[in-house]
């Protein structure tokens, strides 16, 4: 999966992915690879990245995912790394 994480200012974060866990509004959810198409809210909180068994963190301040043919995008109002 294709994963990009985008603020306002700058692209934060653009890779290949295993898997991610985002602050939805209703609670935290995971997006594995052929996840069904999805457009949510997103809180304040953790974005936890696994690429290749290794975990990366980035704390955001709110905004948006879409997913979509493996593709997913987080467009997020500040990004804290």
């Amino acid at each position: 999966m294709h994963l990009e994480i985008i603020t306002p200012d700058k692209k934060v974060f653009s890779g290949e992915i295993d898997s991610v866990q985002v602050p939805g509004s209703k609670g935290s959810f995971a997006v594995l690879k052929y996840h069904a198409p999805i457009i949510s809210t997103l809180e304040k909180g953790r974005v936890k990245i696994v690429e290749r068994g290794a975990e990366t963190f980035f704390e955001i301040n709110g905004g948006a995912i879409e997913v979509k043919d493996n593709n997913i995008i987080i467009l997020a109002e500040s990004v804290i790394i």
